[in-house]
């Protein structure tokens, strides 16, 4: 329809309200349409079905039927509005209506913000430093300890506790004499030098024998998330349950077909090994060039972003760490706040926009058979995997999450093939902890 009329105003950022007019004959018309269909089936008392007089029905029913049309009128004309002034709405709107009379013309206010404008730049002069490495014997071989470590046992000891031991403790700490939120523990088992709490505590914790009791202060950094002890010095009193240490398995059989090696024959666990490393690999340099890209994809295209979109984000961000963390009273005290998650959240809203632009400007589509590969990779482990299959392809929501990421995959190729290409050795080590 043209019978709208429309005015737009430019506010702050991407913020923009729309003014709307919609004529009044326009709304009678609906209204008076909706007022016959229900004359026809209408039951009021004392008259006939379908032989209720107009004046009556629109007694009884006009308000109603007015309201209704003017909520459906909004959204259809709204609709109109945002398509003839070609705008790209980042949310829904804040409605604003206008009183109006019967027999007058309805206005309405939409104030939304919209999604920018991308004309992507940089994209010719794109390097990427692409890392090669080589998984020596050695690396190999300290993979397989830290498999050894992950199946270790401990074994309680009468020594002092040492770097590497697992110390078993309860603990209270106090700030100016008041205990401080979630600042005490009962029976936590720490592992000295794996970082589960702060350095210097476990700093403590060493030369100590089980049955042990310790008292001393611990300063916590500057940058603590907790702010109220950033900066601060803490009383601590630590009673020690028990000193354990570590006893790592034998590679035998038996360690060997627990990891999946059906023969427990060495040479093939270390053939196994070796190819999961290979995997790992792949999958980190493909990372790290993803990473490359998207950082110089940024830098050349700073744009504004909507920040309902940021919001929305960190929103789903905080939700998916409160799950993580098996918490699920946002108000509870050991919940991150919103502020925690905006950063992270205005990158991914960043590079969405931006990935967008690219496969909108180059008209990039998914290709339907590495979708088809992917589907079958994700079912492959499953003991059934057609029937995980199936599950799939009856999902929307699970396909369209996997063609998001072949999409993603080939935005990153197209890039590189833009990019200039140079390869850089690296250690696997420095690789995978890069």
């Amino acid at each position: 329809m043209t019978d709208l009329q429309v005015s737009v105003e430019t506010r702050e950022g991407l913020e923009r309200r729309i003014k709307v007019q919609i004529p009044a004959d326009r709304i009678e018309s609906e209204v008076n349409s909706r007022l016959q269909r229900v004359g026809r089936t209408a039951k009021l008392k004392g008259f006939r079905p379908g032989k209720i007089p107009a004046k009556v029905i629109r007694q009884h029913y006009g308000g109603q039927i007015r309201q209704e049309v003017l909520q459906a009128i909004v959204e259809s004309s709204y609709s109109e509005a945002i398509t003839q002034e070609k705008l790209r709405p980042a949310a829904v709107p804040t409605i604003e209506p206008e009183n109006a009379g019967a027999g007058d013309d309805f206005t309405y206010t939409a104030t939304f913000e919209i999604y920018p404008d991308v004309k992507l730049a940089g994209l010719d002069g794109l390097k990427v430093e692409r890392p090669q490495t080589e998984i020596e014997a050695a690396d190999l071989d300290e993979m397989i300890e830290t498999l050894r470590k992950q199946r270790a046992t401990w074994s309680p000891v009468e020594r002092s506790a040492a770097e590497g031991d697992r110390v078993t403790v309860d603990f209270e700490g106090s700030l100016k004499g008041e205990p401080i939120a979630n600042g005490s523990g009962k029976e936590v088992p720490i592992v000295l030098g794996q970082g589960q709490m702060l350095a210097d505590f476990e700093k403590n914790l060493i030369g100590l024998k089980s049955g042990s009791d310790k008292a001393f202060k611990l300063k916590f950094p500057k940058d603590y998330h907790a702010e109220e002890l950033a900066g601060q010095k803490v009383d601590f009193q630590v009673t020690v349950g028990d000193v354990a240490e570590q006893q790592l398995p034998d590679v035998d059989q038996e360690f060997i077909k627990a990891l999946g090696v059906a023969s427990g024959d060495a040479g093939d666990f270390r053939q196994d090994v070796r190819s999961n490393m290979g995997r790992e690999v792949d999958s980190r340099i493909k990372a790290e060039i993803k990473r490359q890209l998207m950082e110089q994809l940024m830098e050349a295209n700073p744009i504004d972003l909507p920040a309902v979109l940021i919001e929305r984000e960190a929103a789903s961000l905080r939700d998916e760490s409160l799950r993580n963390l098996g918490i699920t009273d946002p108000q509870d005290p050991r919940a991150p706040g919103l502020d925690a998650f905006r950063e992270a959240a205005e990158r991914r809203v960043r590079l969405g926009l931006l990935v967008s632009a690219v496969i909108e400007e180059n008209k990039l589509e998914v290709d339907r058979e590495r979708v088809k590969q992917k589907v079958d990779e994700m079912c492959a482990p499953y003991d059934q995997p057609e029937e995980i299959r199936k599950l799939y392809y009856q999902n929307p929501q699970l396909l369209s999450q996997l063609e998001n990421l072949v999409m993603e995959d080939q935005v990153v190729e197209w890039l590189v093939s833009k990019a200039t290409v140079k390869d850089k050795v690296i250690s696997f080590n420095d690789l995978m902890n890069g």
